[in-house]
């Protein structure tokens, strides 16, 4: 689950590090216009299943106008995530494209009602549209932290279901326009909750956000590394569903509270109808800005970021949102009433860069720690302002160690991100930028 500072959490299914991803951002380059053509190929699926075990089905492929990504060596995402997408040439079988993700129906796998009905939930992704044919696969990652396949497709570009009708227009304003996407990270901020008459407030509400994000650390400095869209995307009625009060909204992507139960989980569903809006710019990360003053938001990784957008603390929840949509990061709150881990296994390493088990300690901030801290650190005022391994993290007491003791990825009161959050970050943005 990812909102901040909430008090009680869903489990997680239980992931972990990789081998590949030891090579986070060692970026691997593809001729790209040996592979693909300038527009993308939108692959829309399904994650359908119970508690124990899922599936995955094609629901439709789209050709879309813009591709946000690199030419090259973006093209080879870092092996995050609990989910991953991969692209091979089939003639050659040479891997061009792969992203991981970390989808909804992860979490929805951890609750009680996985344990009697079977549900799915949508899914997209988008790759440079392929000149020849291509395997997708699409593969989840296991209880040991290995990617396992669960769908396997041969995608053949000249297929006449590919659907190529142009998406639905919508107002766009550029926030930021810093040059060529393809070298930038693009943005698409989306309206959700706004009627056509509220779009001067949606905008007012667009810009004050960005205007605080980069005033927080590491982002101050990457200003101009950011291309952001706001897409005027009006819905019926102004609001969000808030199912815990019976109180409903005809709104365009079906925004909702109480998101498995919890009041201030606020997400949507509907994924497909998220990229049929952000089609109309191209993009690397997808905002949706929910027009409500109660608290809330979430995020996940390379799939979406939301957050209610006129709460008093509504900045600080945008900026810790994108630390888990565009980079990866985990929350670092934790109940310290709770014992061991529900939501990792600490016989093997988290994938995320911020947490660890100490399983494979070495792959992770070991370095960034002084000789003179020890391993574990207590929590205790000699080491406020350390970098360390401190016990708590990930909604977890026991078991599972983060970087510091406060930390964005922890609370509303760090000016900025800890040193260890500051670096994923910072490759993140790098990779983006190629």
């Amino acid at each position: 689950m990812k909102f901040l500072l909430c008090q009680t959490m869903n489990k997680l299914l239980i992931f972990t590090i990789y081998l590949l991803s030891t090579v986070f951002f060692s970026a691997q380059k593809i001729s790209y216009d040996d592979f693909f053509e300038k527009e993308s190929l939108r692959i829309d699926f399904l994650l359908y299943g119970m508690y124990d075990h899922q599936n995955a089905v094609i629901h439709q492929l789209k050709k879309e106008p813009y591709f946000g990504g690199g030419t090259s060596g973006q093209l080879i995402f870092p092996a995050y995530g609990t989910y991953h997408f991969l692209a091979k040439d089939k003639a050659s079988e040479q891997l061009i494209f792969s992203k991981g993700f970390s989808p909804i129906f992860q979490e929805w796998q951890a609750t009680d009602e996985v344990k009697h009905i079977t549900k799915s939930f949508e899914n997209s992704i988008q790759m440079p549209f392929p000149k020849r044919e291509i395997i997708i696969e699409i593969q989840k990652r296991n209880i040991q932290g290995r990617f396992e396949t669960i769908l396997q497709h041969v995608v053949n570009p000249s297929d006449m279901s590919i659907v190529k009708e142009q998406p639905k227009k919508y107002p766009v304003h550029p926030i930021l326009n810093n040059g060529n996407p393809k070298n930038k990270v693009d943005i698409a901020i989306i309206a959700e909750g706004y009627t056509l008459e509220e779009m001067p407030k949606f905008m007012e509400d667009a810009q004050r956000l960005i205007n605080y994000f980069f005033t927080i650390p590491p982002f101050t400095k990457y200003k101009n590394d950011f291309n952001i869209y706001a897409i005027q995307s009006p819905s019926e009625e102004s609001g969000t569903d808030i199912p815990g009060e019976n109180s409903y909204k005809n709104t365009l992507l079906d925004s909702k509270f109480y998101t498995f139960g919890e009041p201030r989980y606020l997400t949507t569903f509907s994924n497909f109808k998220i990229a049929d809006v952000a089609a109309n710019v191209p993009y690397d990360q997808v905002y949706i800005l929910v027009n409500t003053e109660r608290y809330g938001g979430g995020g996940f990784y390379n799939v979406m970021n939301i957050v209610s957008s006129r709460h008093a603390l509504s900045d600080k929840v945008f900026v810790h949102e994108l630390g888990h949509g565009m980079v990866g990061l985990a929350d670092e709150y934790y109940d310290a009433s709770m014992g061991g881990s529900d939501y990792y296994h600490l016989s093997v390493e988290p994938w995320e860069p911020n947490i660890t088990s100490l399983v494979n300690f070495e792959q992770k901030w070991k370095k960034k720690i002084k000789k003179n801290v020890p391993i574990p650190t207590p929590r205790i005022d000699q080491y406020k302002n350390e970098v360390g391994v401190f016990e708590g993290g990930g909604y977890t007491a026991k078991g599972i160690y983060s970087p510091v003791q406060d930390c964005r990825m922890k609370s509303n009161v760090p000016e900025g991100f800890c040193p260890v959050c500051t670096d994923a970050i910072d490759k993140t943005i790098e990779f983006y930028k190629n």
